[in-house]
Protein backbone atom coordinates (compact mmCIF):
# COMPACT_ATOMS: atom_id res chain seq x y z
CA UNK A 1 0.00 0.00 0.00
CA UNK A 2 1.34 3.49 -1.22
CA UNK A 3 -0.16 5.84 1.71
CA UNK A 4 1.31 8.59 0.19
CA UNK A 5 0.81 8.47 -3.38
CA UNK A 6 -2.97 6.97 -2.63
CA UNK A 7 -3.66 9.80 -0.04
CA UNK A 8 -2.49 12.47 -3.06
CA UNK A 9 -4.70 10.91 -5.76
CA UNK A 10 -7.97 10.97 -3.34
CA UNK A 11 -7.36 14.43 -2.74
CA UNK A 12 -6.91 15.72 -6.13
CA UNK A 13 -10.06 13.68 -7.17
CA UNK A 14 -12.09 15.36 -4.51
CA UNK A 15 -11.20 19.06 -5.91
CA UNK A 16 -12.14 17.87 -9.22
CA UNK A 17 -16.02 17.38 -8.89
CA UNK A 18 -18.46 20.00 -8.17
CA UNK A 19 -21.05 19.29 -5.36
CA UNK A 20 -23.88 19.70 -8.11
CA UNK A 21 -22.24 16.80 -9.96
CA UNK A 22 -23.15 14.18 -7.13
CA UNK A 23 -26.40 15.85 -6.38
CA UNK A 24 -25.73 17.59 -3.18
CA UNK A 25 -26.28 21.62 -2.89
CA UNK A 26 -23.21 23.81 -3.75
CA UNK A 27 -23.70 26.39 -0.89
CA UNK A 28 -22.23 29.85 -0.51
CA UNK A 29 -19.21 29.32 1.98
CA UNK A 30 -16.96 27.34 -0.19
CA UNK A 31 -13.37 28.14 -0.07
CA UNK A 32 -12.23 25.47 -1.96
CA UNK A 33 -12.89 23.94 -5.15
CA UNK A 34 -14.67 20.25 -5.54
CA UNK A 35 -16.38 18.26 -2.73
CA UNK A 36 -15.54 18.62 1.20
CA UNK A 37 -14.03 15.74 2.88
CA UNK A 38 -17.57 15.83 4.68
CA UNK A 39 -19.59 15.46 1.20
CA UNK A 40 -17.02 12.48 0.39
CA UNK A 41 -17.94 10.83 3.39
CA UNK A 42 -21.65 11.33 3.04
CA UNK A 43 -21.56 10.15 -0.49
CA UNK A 44 -19.60 6.70 0.88
CA UNK A 45 -21.04 6.25 3.73
CA UNK A 46 -18.17 6.33 5.78
CA UNK A 47 -16.78 8.82 8.76
CA UNK A 48 -14.99 11.92 8.15
CA UNK A 49 -12.77 11.10 10.25
CA UNK A 50 -11.55 8.38 8.05
CA UNK A 51 -11.43 10.04 4.81
CA UNK A 52 -9.21 12.81 7.03
CA UNK A 53 -6.77 10.02 7.32
CA UNK A 54 -6.74 8.31 4.15
CA UNK A 55 -6.17 11.85 2.50
CA UNK A 56 -3.24 12.51 4.79
CA UNK A 57 -1.42 9.49 4.66
CA UNK A 58 -1.91 7.65 7.88
CA UNK A 59 -5.01 5.23 7.20
CA UNK A 60 -5.41 1.67 7.40
CA UNK A 61 -5.24 -0.54 4.56
CA UNK A 62 -8.95 -0.04 2.84
CA UNK A 63 -10.98 -2.92 2.12
CA UNK A 64 -12.32 -3.49 -0.88
CA UNK A 65 -16.22 -2.21 -0.03
CA UNK A 66 -14.31 0.94 1.04
CA UNK A 67 -12.34 1.27 -2.14
CA UNK A 68 -15.50 0.69 -3.94
CA UNK A 69 -17.67 3.22 -2.12
CA UNK A 70 -14.59 5.63 -2.32
CA UNK A 71 -14.06 5.61 -5.93
CA UNK A 72 -18.22 5.10 -6.71
CA UNK A 73 -18.75 8.38 -4.72
CA UNK A 74 -15.49 10.51 -6.65
CA UNK A 75 -16.99 9.81 -9.82
CA UNK A 76 -13.80 7.72 -11.01
CA UNK A 77 -13.22 6.59 -14.44
CA UNK A 78 -11.85 3.36 -14.46
CA UNK A 79 -8.33 3.70 -15.65
CA UNK A 80 -8.29 6.19 -12.10
CA UNK A 81 -10.62 3.62 -10.02
CA UNK A 82 -7.58 1.18 -11.22
CA UNK A 83 -5.19 3.12 -9.76
CA UNK A 84 -6.75 3.83 -6.56
CA UNK A 85 -7.22 -0.15 -6.03
CA UNK A 86 -3.34 -0.86 -6.56
CA UNK A 87 -2.26 2.18 -4.70
CA UNK A 88 -4.29 0.68 -1.80
CA UNK A 89 -2.48 -2.71 -2.08
CA UNK A 90 -5.80 -4.28 -3.57
CA UNK A 91 -6.81 -5.48 -6.99
CA UNK A 92 -9.08 -3.80 -9.05
CA UNK A 93 -12.90 -4.53 -9.74
CA UNK A 94 -12.72 -7.91 -11.87
CA UNK A 95 -14.46 -8.71 -15.06
CA UNK A 96 -18.17 -10.33 -14.43
CA UNK A 97 -18.67 -7.92 -11.58
CA UNK A 98 -21.61 -5.96 -11.50
CA UNK A 99 -20.28 -2.40 -12.83
CA UNK A 100 -20.46 0.53 -9.87
CA UNK A 101 -19.19 2.86 -11.36
CA UNK A 102 -20.76 5.62 -14.10
CA UNK A 103 -19.50 6.23 -17.49
CA UNK A 104 -18.12 9.58 -17.73
CA UNK A 105 -20.91 10.05 -20.72
CA UNK A 106 -23.63 9.31 -18.45
CA UNK A 107 -22.43 11.56 -15.67
CA UNK A 108 -22.91 14.08 -18.17
CA UNK A 109 -26.44 12.94 -19.51
CA UNK A 110 -27.42 13.19 -15.89
CA UNK A 111 -26.18 17.24 -15.94
CA UNK A 112 -28.06 17.75 -18.82
CA UNK A 113 -31.33 16.59 -17.71
CA UNK A 114 -31.37 18.93 -14.78
CA UNK A 115 -34.67 19.68 -15.11
CA UNK A 116 -36.12 16.49 -14.32
CA UNK A 117 -35.58 13.94 -11.43
CA UNK A 118 -33.10 11.39 -12.57
CA UNK A 119 -31.38 8.69 -10.61
CA UNK A 120 -28.78 6.27 -12.35
CA UNK A 121 -29.37 2.27 -10.94
CA UNK A 122 -26.94 -0.68 -11.09
CA UNK A 123 -27.78 -3.82 -12.27
CA UNK A 124 -28.23 -4.93 -8.89
CA UNK A 125 -30.59 -1.19 -8.63
CA UNK A 126 -27.98 -0.12 -6.18
CA UNK A 127 -28.73 3.96 -6.37
CA UNK A 128 -25.08 5.35 -7.75
CA UNK A 129 -26.31 8.22 -8.56
CA UNK A 130 -28.78 10.95 -9.03
CA UNK A 131 -29.26 14.54 -9.47
CA UNK A 132 -30.89 17.39 -6.98
CA UNK A 133 -34.28 17.53 -8.77
CA UNK A 134 -34.35 13.44 -7.60
CA UNK A 135 -33.20 14.54 -3.68
CA UNK A 136 -36.06 16.37 -3.63
CA UNK A 137 -38.89 14.25 -5.00
CA UNK A 138 -37.60 10.81 -3.52
CA UNK A 139 -35.55 12.06 -0.78
CA UNK A 140 -31.88 12.75 -0.15
CA UNK A 141 -30.13 9.34 -0.99
CA UNK A 142 -26.72 10.47 0.76
CA UNK A 143 -28.33 9.81 4.15
CA UNK A 144 -28.39 5.91 4.02
CA UNK A 145 -25.22 4.15 4.73
CA UNK A 146 -24.23 2.74 0.76
CA UNK A 147 -25.47 -1.08 1.52
CA UNK A 148 -28.79 0.84 2.10
CA UNK A 149 -28.84 2.76 -1.37
CA UNK A 150 -30.30 0.33 -3.07
CA UNK A 151 -34.29 -0.14 -4.10
CA UNK A 152 -34.82 -3.56 -3.71
CA UNK A 153 -33.18 -3.51 0.46
CA UNK A 154 -35.47 -0.55 0.78
CA UNK A 155 -38.22 -2.43 -0.49
CA UNK A 156 -37.84 -5.63 2.09
CA UNK A 157 -35.91 -4.26 4.75
CA UNK A 158 -36.37 -0.76 5.22
CA UNK A 159 -37.82 0.94 7.67
CA UNK A 160 -38.68 4.62 6.42
CA UNK A 161 -41.41 6.44 4.99
CA UNK A 162 -42.38 4.60 1.68
CA UNK A 163 -43.23 7.61 -0.78
CA UNK A 164 -44.26 5.16 -4.03
CA UNK A 165 -48.30 4.66 -3.56
CA UNK A 166 -50.04 1.52 -5.06
CA UNK A 167 -52.92 -0.17 -4.62
CA UNK A 168 -52.53 -4.07 -3.53
CA UNK A 169 -52.06 -5.97 -6.14
CA UNK A 170 -49.84 -3.19 -7.86
CA UNK A 171 -47.74 -3.88 -4.33
CA UNK A 172 -48.16 -7.91 -4.93
CA UNK A 173 -46.58 -7.10 -8.78
CA UNK A 174 -44.19 -4.78 -7.76
CA UNK A 175 -42.66 -6.96 -5.18
CA UNK A 176 -42.72 -9.78 -7.55
CA UNK A 177 -40.85 -7.95 -10.20
CA UNK A 178 -38.40 -6.30 -7.40
CA UNK A 179 -37.65 -10.23 -7.08
CA UNK A 180 -37.78 -11.31 -10.61
CA UNK A 181 -35.43 -8.51 -11.62
CA UNK A 182 -33.25 -9.97 -9.03
CA UNK A 183 -32.83 -13.51 -9.91
CA UNK A 184 -31.91 -12.51 -13.80
CA UNK A 185 -29.29 -10.16 -12.67
CA UNK A 186 -27.99 -13.28 -10.62
CA UNK A 187 -27.80 -15.22 -13.54
CA UNK A 188 -25.76 -12.67 -15.52
CA UNK A 189 -23.27 -12.23 -12.58
CA UNK A 190 -23.53 -15.53 -10.76
CA UNK A 191 -19.99 -14.82 -8.83
CA UNK A 192 -20.46 -11.25 -7.55
CA UNK A 193 -20.27 -11.05 -3.64
CA UNK A 194 -22.29 -7.90 -2.87
CA UNK A 195 -25.14 -9.17 -5.32
CA UNK A 196 -24.62 -12.68 -3.53
CA UNK A 197 -24.74 -11.12 -0.04
CA UNK A 198 -27.54 -8.65 -0.62
CA UNK A 199 -30.00 -11.74 -1.56
CA UNK A 200 -28.59 -13.61 0.90
CA UNK A 201 -29.85 -10.92 3.55
CA UNK A 202 -32.87 -10.20 2.07
CA UNK A 203 -34.24 -13.74 2.30
CA UNK A 204 -32.58 -14.22 5.46
CA UNK A 205 -34.35 -11.12 6.83
CA UNK A 206 -38.11 -10.95 4.99
CA UNK A 207 -40.20 -13.83 4.36
CA UNK A 208 -42.12 -12.18 1.47
CA UNK A 209 -38.63 -11.78 -0.36
CA UNK A 210 -38.25 -15.45 0.00
CA UNK A 211 -41.01 -16.80 -0.36
CA UNK A 212 -41.16 -14.73 -4.20
CA UNK A 213 -37.63 -15.76 -4.63
CA UNK A 214 -38.44 -19.76 -4.22
CA UNK A 215 -40.94 -19.48 -6.54
CA UNK A 216 -38.19 -18.91 -9.19
CA UNK A 217 -39.56 -15.85 -11.80
CA UNK A 218 -37.35 -13.75 -13.11
CA UNK A 219 -37.72 -9.97 -14.32
CA UNK A 220 -36.53 -6.35 -14.90
CA UNK A 221 -36.42 -3.12 -14.57
CA UNK A 222 -39.32 -1.69 -17.06
CA UNK A 223 -41.41 2.09 -17.54
CA UNK A 224 -44.30 2.60 -15.51
CA UNK A 225 -46.60 5.09 -14.21
CA UNK A 226 -45.48 5.88 -10.63
CA UNK A 227 -47.83 7.99 -8.48
CA UNK A 228 -46.16 9.46 -5.39
CA UNK A 229 -47.14 10.86 -1.61
CA UNK A 230 -44.76 13.67 -1.79
CA UNK A 231 -44.75 15.39 2.26
CA UNK A 232 -44.73 18.94 1.06
CA UNK A 233 -46.71 18.72 -2.68
CA UNK A 234 -49.28 16.27 -2.35
CA UNK A 235 -49.82 13.17 -4.92
CA UNK A 236 -47.84 13.66 -7.83
CA UNK A 237 -48.07 11.08 -10.75
CA UNK A 238 -44.82 10.74 -13.16
CA UNK A 239 -44.45 8.58 -16.08
CA UNK A 240 -41.21 6.77 -15.28
CA UNK A 241 -38.97 5.65 -17.98
CA UNK A 242 -36.22 2.93 -17.44
CA UNK A 243 -33.12 3.63 -19.99
CA UNK A 244 -30.57 0.84 -19.94
CA UNK A 245 -26.63 1.80 -20.56
CA UNK A 246 -26.39 -1.38 -21.97
CA UNK A 247 -21.93 -1.65 -21.96
CA UNK A 248 -22.53 -0.89 -17.91
CA UNK A 249 -25.79 -2.63 -17.55
CA UNK A 250 -26.97 0.36 -15.72
CA UNK A 251 -30.27 1.96 -15.86
CA UNK A 252 -31.12 5.49 -16.09
CA UNK A 253 -34.48 6.02 -14.29
CA UNK A 254 -36.43 9.55 -15.78
CA UNK A 255 -39.34 10.81 -13.93
CA UNK A 256 -41.40 13.34 -16.17
CA UNK A 257 -44.49 14.67 -16.50
CA UNK A 258 -47.08 16.38 -19.37
CA UNK A 259 -46.62 19.91 -19.22
CA UNK A 260 -49.70 21.53 -17.66
CA UNK A 261 -50.42 18.92 -15.74
CA UNK A 262 -50.42 19.46 -11.92
CA UNK A 263 -47.19 17.53 -11.30
CA UNK A 264 -45.72 19.19 -13.76
CA UNK A 265 -46.33 22.34 -11.59
CA UNK A 266 -44.93 20.67 -8.24
CA UNK A 267 -42.00 20.06 -10.10
CA UNK A 268 -41.20 23.82 -11.26
CA UNK A 269 -41.49 24.22 -7.57
CA UNK A 270 -39.32 21.46 -6.69
CA UNK A 271 -36.36 23.22 -8.88
CA UNK A 272 -36.20 26.09 -7.21
CA UNK A 273 -37.01 24.76 -3.29
CA UNK A 274 -34.84 21.85 -4.05
CA UNK A 275 -34.15 19.95 -0.40
CA UNK A 276 -34.24 22.90 1.75
CA UNK A 277 -38.05 22.75 2.82
CA UNK A 278 -38.38 18.86 2.84
CA UNK A 279 -37.78 15.75 4.74
CA UNK A 280 -35.52 12.68 3.31
CA UNK A 281 -36.73 9.58 2.69
CA UNK A 282 -35.99 6.73 0.22
CA UNK A 283 -38.79 5.53 -1.62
Amino acid sequence: MDRSELATVLRTARSRISPGAVGLPAGSRRQVPGLRREEVAQLAGLSVDYIVRLEQGRGPKPSVQVLNALTRALRLTDTDRDLIFRLAGSEPPQAGRIQMLIRPSVIRLLDRMADLPVMVLSAKSDVLAWNPLAAALLGDFSEYPVAQRNIHWQRFLGTGQHRVIMTADEDDANAAACVGSLRSTKSRYPDDPELTRLIAELRANSSRFDDLWRTGHSGRVRSLTKTIAHPALGTLTFDCDALLVPEADQTVVVHSAAPGTPTASAVDLLRVTGLEQFTSDLP
